[in-house]
C-alpha cells in the first residue's frame, strides 16, 4: 500500500510539475529564474533551519553570535549619540533566533532597548509565525511586536541598524559559461524522455562586458562567471537608505572578498550537499556572495568597511571572552559544547574564513564599526 504524501511532498511534486510544464511550453529558463522560483517555493513550504531542517545558521549554533551582534549594535548607537528612535532591521530572519538573541541582550542597555522598533523583511507566512513566537519572550517589557515587510522598499526612514545574515546567498545569480570560445548564459531545461531537469546554455541577453572584469573575458572554455543583479540592486538601495537616514548595514554571508571565476551554485538538504536540479523545491539552493561586487555597487552612495573574515570579526568583538564566561558556569558537557560552537563560528577550517563580514555606513559618516579593520578575507 502506497503511503500518503505529506503536504510539503505534494506541494513539491506539484511545483516540479509546474516547472516542467513551463519549460516544455516556453523553453529553458535561466539559472537565475530557476533559482528564484525554487527559493520562493522552498521557503514557503519547507522547514529549512535547525537540526531537523536542511542547514544551521550561525545564530542557531550558539547564542554567542547574536550577543556579539547586539553589543556591536549598541556600540554603533553610542557612537551615533544614542538616538532615541532606532529601526532595528533584519533581512531574512529565518526562525528569529538572531533577532531574539539581540533583543534579549539589549535588555542590558535599557535606553537602547527602549529606542528599538523591530522590522523584519520576510515573505514566508510560515517563517513569520516562527519569528513571532521566538521574539515574544525575548522582547523587552512593553516592547511592540515586529513589523513585517515583503521587501526593503517599505522599511521606514530614520536611523537604522540593518543586519543581513545569510541573506544574499539565497538571492538568484545569473551564471555564464564559456563554451567554444564564447560566453553563454547557463539555463535549466527538462528532458521528457528521461524525466530529468538538466543544464543547458542560451545566448546572453544582457551586456556581459558591462558587469564582467575585462580580464575574465579571455578565460578558457569551461569557465563560469556569476553575477546577481538582484543582490546589487538591493545593496545599492541599502546604501542609499543608510546615507539618507544614517545608521549602518551589517552583511554576513559566505563568499569571496574578491571577484573570481567559478561555479558556486549548490544545493543543501538534510545538512549535506544535494543536486540543485533534483526534486526542486525540496532543498535550499544558494551561491557564494561576491563581496567585491556588492561593495562596488554601494560605494557611489555610502562608505564600505571590509569585508573581513567572520572569525576576525567575532574575535575582535570578544567572543572568546564570552565563551570563557559561559563555560565558567557550565557543566563539563556544556563547556565542551561551548568550545565546539566557538570553534565552528571562528576557526579558519570551519566558518571563520569562509564567511565574510561587510559594513555600510553613510556618506560622510564618522561611525567606526568595530571589528572591520584588518582580517581581510580572500
Amino acid at each position: 500500500m502506497q503511503s500518503k504524501k505529506t503536504k510539503p511532498e505534494a506541494a513539491a511534486e506539484a511545483f516540479a510539475l509546474a516547472l516542467r510544464d513551463d519549460m516544455q511550453r516556453s523553453g529553458p529558463m535561466t539559472v537565475a529564474d530557476y533559482m528564484g522560483r525554487v527559493a520562493r517555493h522552498y521557503y514557503a513550504h519547507a522547514v529549512p533551519f535547525g537540526a531537523a531542517g536542511d542547514f544551521t545558521t550561525s545564530p542557531e549554533i550558539s547564542q554567542m553570535f547574536g550577543e556579539m551582534i547586539a553589543a556591536w549594535c549598541v556600540d554603533i548607537w553610542h557612537q551615533a549619540g544614542k538616538p532615541a528612535a532606532i529601526n532595528l532591521v533584519e533581512l531574512g530572519p529565518g526562525r528569529g533566533a538572531l533577532m531574539a538573541d539581540i533583543l534579549r541582550t539589549a535588555k542590558n542597555w535599557p535606553d537602547f532597548a527602549a529606542a528599538i522598533a523591530v522590522h523584519l523583511v520576510e515573505t514566508s507566512p510560515q517563517l513569520r509565525a516562527a519569528q513571532a513566537e521566538a521574539l515574544q519572550p525575548a522582547a523587552p517589557a512593553g516592547h511592540d511586536g515586529p513589523a513585517w515587510h515583503d521587501g526593503i522598499d517599505s522599511l521606514p526612514d530614520g536611523f537604522s541598524l540593518i543586519v543581513a545574515n545569510e541573506f544574499f546567498d539565497a538571492l538568484p545569480v545569473r551564471q555564464c559559461v564559456k563554451q567554444d570560445g564564447a560566453w553563454l548564459e547557463r539555463a535549466v531545461d527538462y528532458n521528457a524522455a528521461e524525466n530529468v531537469f538538466y543544464f543547458t546554455a542560451l545566448p546572453i541577453a544582457f551586456d556581459l562586458a558591462a558587469v564582467m572584469p575585462a580580464d575574465f573575458m579571455q578565460a578558457p572554455d569551461g569557465s563560469f562567471f556569476e553575477i546577481s543583479p538582484v543582490s546589487l540592486e538591493i545593496a545599492e538601495k541599502l546604501a542609499q537608505k543608510i546615507t539618507a537616514g544614517q545608521g549602518v548595514c551589517l552583511i554576513i554571508d559566505y563568499g569571496h572578498a574578491r571577484a573570481g571565476l567559478g561555479d558556486t551554485l549548490q544545493g543543501i538538504a538534510r545538512h549535506a550537499y544535494a543536486d540543485v536540479l533534483e526534486a526542486p523545491g525540496t532543498r535550499d539552493i544558494t551561491a557564494h556572495v561576491d563581496f567585491a561586487t556588492l561593495a562596488h555597487a554601494c560605494r557611489p552612495h555610502a562608505q564600505v568597511h571590509g569585508p573581513v573574515t567572520q572569525g576576525h570579526f567575532l574575535n575582535s568583538l570578544g567572543i572568546s571572552l564570552r565563551a570563557e564566561m559561559l563555560a565558567a558556569k557550565a557543566t563539563p558537557k556544556q563547556r565542551a559544547q561551548i568550545m565546539t560552537d566557538l570553534h565552528r563560528l571562528t576557526a579558519p577550517s570551519a566558518m571563520g574564513d569562509l564567511f565574510k563580514v561587510m559594513c555600510i555606513t553613510g556618506k560622510g559618516s564618522s561611525l567606526q564599526p568595530a571589528g572591520m579593520t584588518g582580517g581581510e578575507g580572500a
